[in-house]
């Protein structure tokens, strides 16, 4: 591995672990680029060669995890088995994520993962899902389920975990459909 390369992951590592460590403190709106750097310990001109501001180095540990679980093998991968790989990504930063979406963390960022699994779960449910209000309602779910695992300090691993909030999904989006389904004829 080259130098550079190595130079950067560290200053990444750094960046994540005094992100963690400021939400947890301080708050993610109230944390600043200059406390990043300071608790990081790199310079300001390290902190902006890799990104143009708090949200953007937030935005690049999430999307690191959206590129996996949409990445070309991902359709070799049931629905399932993605949302296990990606609750597996939350596990790996479940400080970041908990201290994201906890009570210091950041309504941007929950809007940005309820936005971003909202786009996915309307791809998997083209022709199931007419509306705009059904992906919304399965995002919120699998947000909700996350911080409910987080909360609880990861009570199960992520495959059950997926399995159990995807069954919940598949009861709700079963509810409307049966409601609307005329009532079976009884015997004749």
């Amino acid at each position: 591995m080259s130098r550079p390369n190595v130079r950067v992951r560290r200053t990444r590592m750094l960046l994540r672990e005094a992100l963690v460590e400021l939400i947890e403190d301080r708050g993610f709106d109230h944390l600043t680029v200059g406390e990043l750097t300071s608790r990081a310990m790199i310079s300001r001109a390290a902190f902006y060669r890799n990104y143009r501001d708090k949200y953007e180095l937030v935005e690049q540990i999430f999307d690191e995890a959206l590129t996996e679980m949409t990445a070309a093998d991902a359709d070799a991968r049931s629905p399932g088995q993605r949302w296990t790989d990606f609750l597996r990504h939350v596990e790996r930063y479940h400080r970041l994520y908990g201290a994201l979406l906890g009570k210091k963390g950041s309504p941007w960022f929950a809007d940005r993962m309820r936005n971003a699994l909202a786009a996915m779960s309307t791809a998997h449910l083209s022709g199931q899902a007419p509306d705009d209000l059904t992906p919304s309602v399965v995002a919120a779910m699998f947000v909700q389920s996350i911080v409910w695992w987080l909360e609880h300090d990861r009570p199960c691993p992520p495959e059950q975990l997926a399995e159990h909030s995807s069954r919940l999904i598949r009861a709700v989006l079963r509810a409307p459909g049966e409601e609307a389904a005329p009532p079976a004829p009884t015997g004749q």
